[in-house]
């Protein structure tokens, strides 16, 4: 064959796969806090399945295991800022003026009710 008369191939790249982010040794443990410690984020939030190249099986195991370090206080559920440890991190709510007692619009109700409103005796 000809090279014009050819079909247009791609040409193949190397794809060099990633190795698994667990060894085969590695126990998903709550006390391996070296290994939970790799699928939070900076926000201390777990990590997706897509981040971190987990099966479905090895995440759930992955989940459960940094909600018991939660638990058991090895892990936060939120950063420790390190300049201002016990400051709260939202302003304090500011309570709103109060308002008088609300009425309701007569706009939208039945013709019915008013008939019974107008003719009760209370």
């Amino acid at each position: 064959m000809d090279k014009s008369k050819r079909p247009f191939l791609k040409s193949k790249q190397s794809f060099r796969r990633r190795l698994p982010p667990i060894g085969s040794g590695d126990r998903i443990d709550y006390r391996n806090m070296t290994l939970i410690s790799r699928f939070l984020s900076d926000e201390k939030k777990i990590l997706s399945r897509r981040v971190n190249r987990l099966t479905l099986k090895q995440q759930r195991l992955i989940t459960l295991a940094i909600k018991q370090a939660r638990i058991l206080a090895l892990l936060p559920f939120l950063p420790i800022d390190k300049e201002k440890p016990f400051e709260r991190t939202r302003p304090k709510s500011t309570p709103s003026p109060k308002k008088g007692p609300r009425t309701r619009k007569k706009i939208g109700l039945r013709p019915q009710w008013n008939k019974r409103n107008k003719n009760s005796n209370l």
